[in-house]
């Protein structure tokens, strides 16, 4: 029989007693100065992480995009293949032969052999003369600048001229890309040499006597263009430790915290915020960019431009927010919140029915099963490292290379989950047991 006396209740109530002076100790240390200035140095740390997050996303753009030549071109030479940049650059090569064309020895210059072919040409596009000559050299220019000859021009030129980009857009110019009055430009010369072969070959010889034209076509265009190369410079020397030093910022804040898991929901959730913030504010400046252009550049095609030099930055922003989303979700998921608790139950019980299911049908793990069970924590830290080093390994991680990252992790700790399983494989069959 069970001891009821006044031994007994004397060692519940010290046991009481001493719960009691812990809680109190506990509290006490809560409340104290030093714990005090530690919750606000985290808070600080956090906070600082969380602003450092955007700039490290921009300061890596730009050591990607400005500094290394490669990035560049691979950046750039699809802008070659846009129709507004290919009718832009045909629109500006056309505009400048034509102010150079001499109209009145148009005809008179061509061979007679050639005359038929031209004058059939310039018939069929209006009976003004100008107006002829002006839609036949921009159906040339249109050609060229659809050709695979322009796209090696675009190419080549950005990959010799990267450095004259990077002089531009931090401080000085020079070379084929130049920074003039607060616009970044490029050198069309190449291009407008090959339309003027061109005309040559279809008959207008008066082309020959075009001299080397050079004609700009416009890459930026904005009033702060003076203030921005600083920043971008800037930026440019931080490169890829500002990033770092955001999430040191934030690791060494959820580490200082009392509720580190919390805090750890909070600050990836609040990088996942600024860096969005980020994001929207690069639509938003790309509508106030195009509207203060001048009417001499093409919107459609600086809105090419814009949106080709910023994609990679547009696809760090998406990585960073779901990588604070996951990182956000596998924290509280892990916590010992209800419903935190509930998803895990879910979770466990499926796959335990699954695991059930498996073994009524004959499905047997052999010495796999005990052997997950006994190293299952360490198998699962194994296959979390796993997928963090692909992720760092990663060359320019996306949005999606993170979903696919911690869905392929999620598929992996299910197949650990089911191994590990506490349904014994070597349990006796219905009938072995009826006839022990």
């Amino acid at each position: 029989m069970a001891d009821t006396g006044p031994s007994a209740h004397g060692g519940d109530q010290s046991e009481l007693h001493e719960l009691r002076a812990r809680v109190t100790s506990l509290e006490a240390g809560r409340s104290s100065p030093r714990h005090h200035a530690r919750s606000v140095l985290a808070t600080v740390l956090i906070v600082l992480g969380c602003l450092l997050a955007p700039l490290g996303i921009v300061s890596a753009w730009a050591a990607d995009v400005v500094g290394d030549t490669d990035r560049y071109v691979e950046t750039v030479a699809p802008l070659a293949s846009k129709p507004h940049i290919q009718e832009a650059v045909a629109n500006r090569v056309t505009g400048a032969l034509m102010t150079r064309l001499d109209l009145s020895a148009l005809l008179s210059d061509v061979a007679p052999q050639d005359r038929p072919r031209l004058e059939k040409a310039l018939g069929k596009l209006g009976d003004s003369l100008e107006g002829a000559v002006r839609s036949f050299v921009h159906d040339k220019a249109r050609e060229i600048a659809a050709s695979d000859a322009f796209a090696t021009i675009w190419t080549e030129a950005n990959r010799k001229i990267h450095a004259s980009v990077d002089k531009a857009l931090t401080g000085s110019g020079g070379g084929a890309v130049q920074l003039d009055n607060d616009t970044v430009t490029l050198d069309l010369a190449p291009v407008v040499d090959l339309v003027k072969q061109r005309l040559v070959d279809e008959g207008m010889q008066v082309a020959k006597r075009i001299p080397e034209i050079h004609t700009d076509f416009v890459l930026v265009r904005s009033e702060d263009v003076g203030k921005v190369k600083t920043y971008v410079r800037v930026l440019q020397i931080a490169g890829n430790w500002l990033p770092v030093l955001a999430v040191v910022l934030v690791a060494g804040g959820v580490l200082l915290s009392q509720r580190r898991r919390r805090a750890l929901i909070t600050g990836a959730l609040a990088v996942a915020a600024t860096t969005g913030l980020l994001g929207i504010g690069l639509h938003v400046f790309r509508a106030i960019y195009l509207d203060a252009l001048p009417a001499s550049v093409d919107p459609d095609a600086a809105g090419e431009v814009y949106d080709t030099l910023t994609h990679l930055l547009h696809t760090m922003i998406r990585m960073a927010v779901a990588l604070g989303v996951v990182v956000a979700l596998a924290a509280w998921l892990s916590g010992p919140g209800r419903r935190a608790g509930l998803v895990r139950g879910l979770w466990t019980s499926g796959i335990g029915a699954a695991r059930t299911t498996a073994g009524r049908a004959g499905l047997r793990t052999g010495p796999v099963g005990p052997f997950v069970r006994r190293f299952r924590a360490w198998i699962i830290r194994v296959l979390v490292a796993a997928a963090l080093v692909v992720y760092l390994l990663w060359s320019h991680p996306t949005g999606w290379v993170v979903v696919g990252l911690a869905l392929v992790l999620l598929l992996a700790l299910a197949v650990v989950e089911f191994l590990g399983a506490d349904t014994p494989d070597d349990a006796p069959s219905e009938t072995t047991a009826r006839t022990m």
